[in-house]
């Protein structure tokens, strides 16, 4: 699997610029070349600079890192103080696991964290900062399916574990319904927030994946929800989303409809019963709100 430059600077948050002056003068990246000249970096690279960042980041000269041998690094990213540079680290460690494809490591980590935290703070600060990147790593065809469903079905098992031990909704509004658009089925966003949802005691009910439009007019016409929400990680080739949504809003004229992902970063125009999220924090916000 290779990367390109771009890729990289969106990943770590390094300016492709910047990179490109650390390869002139250090030595802890190495690009490979296309036969147009063009810099590839294969998955060590991507996890390295990760590392690199966050050193980085936190402090530690770029000379200084360069020093440094690759397991040296890893215990320094350890070591880091405060919490928010320990789970920068782990995210970055459970990207890796899910390239090498190392499914127990994931979830070993991924059991470390909600022992000690539980699973609301495990989703909101750590596994969606992770779904960011693997939303990256997805709009650009860095990740094969097989990488992305092992990890997703590791953290979708602890979410229904949560869901199950939660109490029985007794209001009946404001009603959220909770769906994707047919042919997309990244519903790990989806599922932490109808987990939330439940948790605030807010009636919900839970469609998700691959959800034809028409049963979506039949369920709106019944039980006439307040809310809809979307996440969307990616739009399936043929969904024109202005034009679906136009359609979901027709269906429900009277509810809002929330929409937030990686895919609609670069938004239409927004209907006036639209809201657009920039991320899952946001939408959390919102919910709070509601009271």
């Amino acid at each position: 699997m290779s990367f390109t430059i771009k890729e990289l600077e969106s990943l770590s948050g390094i300016k492709a610029h910047t990179i490109r002056i650390w390869e002139q003068r250090y030595h802890f990246l190495k690009p490979s070349r296309t036969q147009t000249n063009i810099r590839t970096y294969n998955n060590e690279e991507l996890k390295t600079l990760l590392t690199v960042a966050l050193l980085n980041k936190y402090g530690y000269k770029i000379s200084k890192i360069d020093e440094m041998h690759p397991d040296q690094r890893a215990r320094e990213v350890l070591q880091l103080p405060g919490k928010e540079a320990y789970e920068e680290g782990l995210v970055n460690e459970l990207i890796g696991y899910m390239i090498d494809i190392k499914s127990i490591e994931f979830e070993m980590a991924l059991n470390s964290y909600i022992a000690e935290n539980g699973i609301e703070k495990t989703i909101s600060t750590l596994i969606l900062g992770f779904l960011e990147k693997v939303g990256i790593l997805w709009q650009t065809n860095k990740i094969i399916p097989v990488q992305e469903h092992i990890v997703s079905n590791i953290i979708r098992q602890k979410l229904v574990r949560a869901i199950d031990d939660l109490p029985f909704v007794q209001r009946t509004a404001p009603l959220f319904v909770l769906l994707l658009p047919e042919n997309e089925h990244h519903e790990m966003g989806l599922l932490f927030v109808y987990y939330l949802l439940r948790k605030k005691n807010i009636p919900v009910i839970y469609l998700g994946a691959n959800v034809p439009l028409k049963d979506v007019s039949y369920l709106c016409k019944l039980t006439a929800p307040q809310y809809l929400y979307l996440h969307l990680t990616s739009l399936p080739m043929q969904l024109n989303l202005q034009k679906y949504l136009q359609n979901l809003s027709n269906q429900a004229p009277s509810a809002k409809i929330l929409v937030s992902g990686s895919s609609v970063q670069k938004k239409s125009t927004p209907l006036p019963n639209t809201i657009y999220f920039q991320s899952i924090v946001a939408v959390l916000s919102y919910i709070d709100s509601l009271g």
